[in-house]
């Protein structure tokens, strides 16, 4: 979690209220923050990585100022509107190296060391947090003075980009920068290997940064003659870009800054940034449900105010600076933590049950022991892949669970099957001995809206040979052992499945319900993973089958 260092005295003042230090102590605890600890003028608290808005002090203020009833409700912050040539256009060349920004324009700012000091650790924190190292996100923010608009967002090649980096004497071209400068050290491997690198550029052809490494000593350095700043976020995520950049306005405006919309030009324009809140449907039998509780509207309408959030027409307006709300479960939480969780009065369930183990996961084991017992090695691979090699390598157009904020393209995607991940497995262990045999038991995803997430999960085995002398016959005899020692009765029938050679694939069903495929896999899958031995595989809902078996 990122680790914040707030001036108590700013914080207070930014609050309208003095808090005794005990209850201070106890309202930044209960708020659901990690206090670490109180010292002089320096409070220093750990951030939970859902709520990036309070990695400042006025974020911070803006929150507990809220719980504490100071500052209730919804905050109101004002964008002035495009003025002429505030535009940043957006060159096709990006569009595979960083494709995504989002700018403003903040002025009259009174910049002083402590207010510095506040921009720097924001922006620091939000590229820890939000951005990931700066992998997903990236924040730059420059000294108007310095600029003249309109300003360009473009990739060039690295040697034709030569400017002076932040805290260098000399001019560098964008390699020199990644391999001399510390700061561009550190970052390098956002940017190694590729033809172009991104950069913004004013209507002077003077460059303001590299993103996501570093600014221009000349046009990207903030300091105390600063009045007006150009800010900009750039990413993979034109979501988590959007949000990012309302976080770092909210903040300046709350520094005494007036913000400015800018006209992003991609194929289609777009005003940056958008302040207004979002509007969610909250079904309050639900948020009674998950709390146990029997609050009434007004009263959650008012513990929501204690949260930052506005309700209107049975509407919660969530702010454009909070980037957790996913779910309504994430409102029940800020509901819960309003009411405070030293009100919950702790109840023994009025039921009386006898603690056992699921009878799944009993029938998991038991599969596990019988695979085992019949030589094959488990592994345990991740939930998440990627399209290349769930469906592309697997000769496949399977519909799959997209992730919409991935941390890497190579984990992009929920799997639907456990087959490639065990391809995966022997395309990496090519240089072992064969014949070689394995299983997994994991979890797939499918999309199913009938669920409330809107994804089914199930529980699924699959079992890969593979050899010179694999083919349909051994896995029979393997899928038959288990099948005899789990004592269950199916049905083989002939089918057709992409991923297998024609004519040697069957599907399986138990009571009529198809539960498995079984066969050989298709020779060019086979070459797709870099494997030059058959395979022959079988997979198995293990959800599905427990259901008939209990049957």
């Amino acid at each position: 979690m990122p680790t914040l260092t707030l001036n108590k005295k700013v914080l207070e003042k930014l609050m309208g209220k003095k808090l005794p230090l005990d209850q201070l102590k106890d309202r930044i605890s209960m708020l659901g923050t990690d206090l670490d600890k109180i010292e002089g003028d320096e409070i220093i608290v750990e951030v939970f990585p859902n709520r990036p808005d309070m990695l400042s002090e006025q974020g911070f203020a803006r929150a507990l100022s809220s719980f504490i009833g100071v500052k209730t409700g919804l905050r109101q912050f004002k964008v002035h509107k495009v003025e002429k040539n505030y535009k940043v256009v957006v060159d096709k060349s990006v569009k595979k190296i960083r494709p995504y920004t989002s700018c403003a324009i903040v002025k009259n700012i009174h910049f002083t060391d402590e207010k510095i000091r506040e921009v720097v650790q924001i922006q620091e924190k939000l590229h820890v947090s939000l951005g990931r190292n700066r992998e997903k996100l990236a924040i730059g923010i420059y000294p108007m003075e310095d600029i003249k608009l309109p300003i360009r967002y473009l990739a060039k090649k690295p040697s034709e980009i030569k400017f002076q980096p932040l805290e260098s004497n000399k001019e560098m071209t964008g390699l020199q920068i990644l391999s001399q400068h510390p700061t561009g050290r550190d970052y390098a491997h956002l940017l190694e290997g590729k033809a172009l690198f991104p950069i913004f550029i004013d209507a002077n052809n003077e460059i303001l940064s590299m993103p996501p490494i570093i600014n221009s000593e000349k046009t990207g350095k903030v300091t105390e003659r600063t009045k007006e700043v150009f800010i900009e976020s750039s990413g993979f995520d034109l979501k988590a870009v959007n949000q990012c950049l309302n976080i770092i306005v909210t903040s300046l405006i709350e520094m005494g800054g007036e913000a400015y919309q800018m006209e992003v030009q991609y194929e289609k324009k777009q005003l940056t940034p958008d302040l207004k809140p979002e509007e969610w449907d909250l079904d309050i039998n639900y948020v009674n449900k998950m709390l146990g509780m029997n609050l009434s509207k007004k009263e959650i309408k008012s513990l929501l105010e204690k949260m930052g959030y506005g309700y209107e027409k049975d509407k919660v307006l969530v702010p454009a600076y909070r980037t957790d709300i996913l779910h309504q479960i994430d409102l029940a939480e800020d509901i819960a933590i309003a009411y405070g969780y030293d009100k919950f009065i702790p109840e023994i369930p009025n039921v009386s049950t006898i603690g056992e183990e699921d009878g799944l996961e009993i029938f998991k084991r038991r599969v596990a022991n019988v695979l085992v017992g019949l030589g094959l090695v488990e592994t345990l691979s991740y939930h998440l892949l990627n399209k290349e090699i769930h469906n592309n390598k697997m000769n496949l157009k399977a519909k799959v669970v997209e992730l919409e904020n991935a941390s890497s393209k190579e984990h992009d995607i929920l799997r639907s099957w456990i087959t490639p991940s065990l391809m995966q497995v022997l395309s990496n262990n090519t240089n072992r001995e064969y014949p070689q045999g394995i299983f997994e038991i994991g979890n797939t995803f499918k999309a199913n809206t009938a669920k409330e997430t809107k994804v089914e999960e199930n529980w699924r085995v699959g079992v890969a040979l593979a050899g010179p002398n694999i083919g349909f016959t051994k896995i029979k005899q393997v899928f038959d052992s288990l099948m005899n020692a789990l004592d269950v009765n199916f049905e083989s029938k002939e089918a057709k499945h992409d991923s297998f050679i024609l004519g040697r694939v069957a599907r399986i069903s138990v009571n009529k319900k198809n539960v498995a495929y079984i066969g050989e896999i298709h020779p060019q899958v086979i070459t797709n993973f870099g494997v030059e031995m058959p395979i022959a595989t079988f997979e198995l809902n293990l959800s599905d089958l427990y259901t008939e078996v209990k049957k």
